[in-house]
């Protein structure tokens, strides 16, 4: 009965105990049905086989990750001193052999499918099942950056006799015998790739059509399609919204519209596709989406009249098209000078969301050395469009078209401190300029520092107030205002938002060497600086400099001094009036309150939850501490009762007295100043762990842990209501999690990610 005991694991009580039994019973007969090899492929090996750094790169988010194979090199590397070798699925190679020379190893075998090393780690797995009870057995390994086995054909026999244990699924509970039958039967018939259904007449018609569009002879044509390109390449694309989505993304090929699409890899959205003739393609891909890179975008017939709206309807000449030299490519305020600095701002903003997106998800699954540029919780607002003043902000942008270039990889070796400098020393030019036109322009009598100026999505568009937590090493980007006001706020305007992009999207490179990505997370302090400060505008003057130097305690004298090294548009006077003795607060329960959106009521627990439940989570919200500090960075909580069964997730944000500095980020913590959000739903694509939790048993799961001291509470916590990785009934929850997930979103649902679910 112990492997039934699902809410309260070790507690005692009689009413529970039944209660869980049918709640496990529930469970086996909602997971009991016919799965295909795909299903299993998704809900059992893609959610630790699906990022860059999925073991041994074997990615199974579509089929040819799996004939691709196996390979020991590593994607992240943060010691290498050049850039590595490119070996992104469906770009770098474009067959199986293509990939052997590239130095994988198959995991398939098609003349003995039964000694194939994917049917073997199945097997491997049966024979030597988890224990059901207790902690895992010795030996296991679940840190990112742990060794990589990945045996050959040849090598296989050694690695099950020194690890009977490391079967698959590595580190939880083995298949059942529906899902083995059905797994290793696909393999015997040759795992043969799933049938592609033909696209619906419609979408044929509109995929033809946006081909046309992309591929216009004009100049106006082609520097727009180029602009789309540079920010659209890591998009999934879709052309409708239909029960079983089909995604597309956007590529650069040698082929013309209507012959087979040969794919142009280049290392960077904006280097020289080496051939002067080049088409822009909508690819289809047959993939499962997983939830760390999947960042969906609508492109449909509405989106291409907005695209005609903004670039080819106002009145503006290109004379000549940009090229492609390096010294420029990282320059999107040199190479689309020509097109209307408003239309390009409204490009990026009606879709805040997924342009910030590309950079919190995308490949970059590994993410500490550029994501230790964040808070771990922060809100971020748009400068308004409408108060744009277009033909002066134009004029000021072409005037600072060299201060504003971004760091460009040359070399990809040891990092040029020499170049770096030149970059701070154009940024700091930029930014004493941006000082000196902002006040000039905050003198006129028609451009107020006020509400007004925050973009507040016109009624229509909740893109308007986005949240960011940062779990680590990955993040995690939402529409609204999510949890309680946070330390720091950015507000975002049209530079920013585009330097953001070609800095952390197009020109960040996670094949890149240790020189490049230090040189993206340096030139990010100045971005982040630049976005807070901006928000500080809004402040009374008298309290900006105390307020950044409570954001930046300990940091180094250059960056406390930022704020008032911007000179007298620091100290210029605020248009909002304050009428509390909280300004920040006031400010931004004002926005959250204004902006279409910012309530994010979806995320709010309190519409769904008993009072006795709501409660409870209230208490975990206002009560930062130390305690929290013991807790997983993203934990899902499913929270089961007579009549209900919900998903909520957990995040915590870590306090730190600064984030300006790369290393030794340990010595800034401050985990009493550590704080936990509470969402209906989910939050985060790598969750940590699993709680199941009697309604009847939140206040006592509450209580416990607010009351966390040390380790050993935590593990106790864990005992009576966590979910173990060797827990019988983990992948039933999983399934669960997975189809609330799709529930919630199915747009933007993918696969969540286990490689950082935490052992025992």
């Amino acid at each position: 009965m112990k492997s039934s005991n699902i809410a309260c694991q070790g507690n005692a009580r009689v009413g529970l105990f039944f209660f869980t039994i049918v709640a496990a019973l529930f469970l086996s007969s909602a997971s009991a049905q016919d799965l295909t090899a795909k299903e299993v492929l998704e809900q059992r090996c893609m959610v630790c086989h699906g990022c860059y750094d999925a073991p041994c790169q074997l990615k199974m988010e579509a089929h040819a990750g799996i004939v691709r194979g196996s390979s020991k090199e590593l994607v992240y590397d943060g010691t290498r001193l050049r850039a590595a070798n490119l070996t992104r699925l469906f770009d770098d190679a474009q067959s199986e052999q293509g990939w052997r020379e590239k130095g994988f190893n198959p995991v398939l075998d098609a003349s003995t499918p039964r000694q194939g090393v994917m049917y073997r780690m199945l097997q491997l797995k049966q024979a030597h099942p988890l224990p059901t009870q207790g902690p895992l057995p010795e030996g296991f390994d679940f840190s990112l950056y742990r060794d990589q086995q990945c045996p050959k054909p040849d090598e296989f026999d050694k690695f099950a006799n020194n690890n009977p244990y490391w079967g698959m699924p590595y580190g939880l509970p083995g298949l059942n015998a529906d899902e083995h039958s059905t797994l290793t039967n696909w393999l015997e018939d040759g795992a043969p790739a799933p049938e592609l259904q033909p696209l619906p007449t419609n979408q044929q018609a509109l995929l033809a059509k946006w081909e046309t569009f992309l591929n216009g002879k004009g100049k106006r044509e082609q520097l727009m399609s180029r602009y789309l390109y540079e920010h659209l390449f890591l998009g999934n694309l879709y052309l409708d919204v239909t029960q079983k989505q089909i995604w597309f993304r956007l590529v650069r090929s040698s082929t013309a519209p209507g012959e087979p699409i040969e794919v142009i890899a280049t290392r960077r959205p904006y280097d020289d596709p080496g051939q002067e003739k080049f088409f822009y393609r909508i690819q289809r891909m047959p993939i499962s989406p997983l939830a760390k890179t999947h960042i969906p975008y609508r492109f449909d017939q509405a989106r291409m009249g907005w695209y005609e709206e903004l670039f080819l309807k106002p009145d503006y000449e290109v004379s000549e098209l940009p090229g492609y030299a390096i010294e420029n490519g990282s320059n999107p305020f040199k190479n689309f000078l020509a097109l209307p600095v408003q239309s390009r701002y409204r490009f990026l903003l009606e879709e805040a969301q997924f342009t910030i997106m590309n950079f919190i998800k995308g490949p970059v699954c590994r993410g500490q050395i550029a994501l230790s540029v964040i808070d771990d919780h922060f809100w971020v607002m748009f400068a308004n469009p409408d108060k744009m003043d277009v033909e002066h902000d134009a004029e000021f942008l072409a005037s600072e078209l060299d201060n504003l270039r971004l760091p460009s990889p040359k070399r990809e070796s040891v990092i040029d401190m020499l170049s770096w400098r030149g970059y701070s020393r154009a940024n700091a030019a930029y930014q004493q300029a941006r000082a000196e036109y902002g006040k000039e322009q905050l003198d006129r009598e028609d451009r107020k520092m006020d509400i007004n100026s925050i973009w507040d999505g016109e009624g229509r568009n909740d893109n308007a107030a986005l949240t960011i937590f940062r779990h680590f090493d990955t993040a995690s980007v939402v529409r609204g205002f999510v949890g309680e006001p946070p330390k720091t706020a950015w507000v975002v305007g049209y530079t920013l938002l585009e330097r953001i992009h070609y800095l952390l999207v197009a020109d960040f490179d996670v094949y890149g060497a240790a020189s490049h990505q230090l040189q993206s997370r340096l030139f990010m302090d100045f971005l982040r600086m630049e976005g807070e400060s901006n928000f500080l505008m809004f402040m009374p003057p008298e309290l900006r400099v105390p307020m950044w130097e409570h954001w930046y305690r300990g940091a180094r004298s250059g960056t406390r001094n930022y704020i008032s090294n911007i000179g007298d548009l620091a100290k210029q006077p605020t248009d909002v009036s304050y009428v509390t003795s909280d300004p920040k607060l006031e400010f931004l329960q004002a926005m959250r309150e204004r902006i279409h959106g910012a309530r994010a009521e979806s995320f709010d627990y309190s519409s769904s939850a008993t009072a006795a439940i709501t409660q409870a989570f209230d208490k975990l919200i206002q009560a930062p501490g130390a305690h929290n500090s013991f807790m997983p960075e993203v934990s899902f909580l499913n929270v089961i009762g007579n009549q209900r069964d919900e998903a909520y997730t957990l995040l915590r944000s870590s306090g730190y007295s600064n984030i300006s500095q790369i290393f030794q980020e340990e010595k800034r913590r401050i985990p009493e100043e550590d704080k936990l959000t509470v969402v209906s739903g989910f939050i985060g694509a790598y969750p940590n762990y699993f709680f199941q939790v009697n309604e009847q048993e939140i206040p006592a799961f509450t209580k416990e842990v607010l009351a966390l001291e040390s380790r050993k509470d935590l593990a106790s916590l864990r005992e009576r209501y966590g979910v173990r990785r060797n827990a019988p009934w983990f992948w039933r929850l999983s399934d669960k999690f997975h189809l609330k997930y799709q529930q919630q979103d199915g747009t933007e649902f993918g696969w969540f990610d286990y490689n950082r679910y935490q052992a025992n």
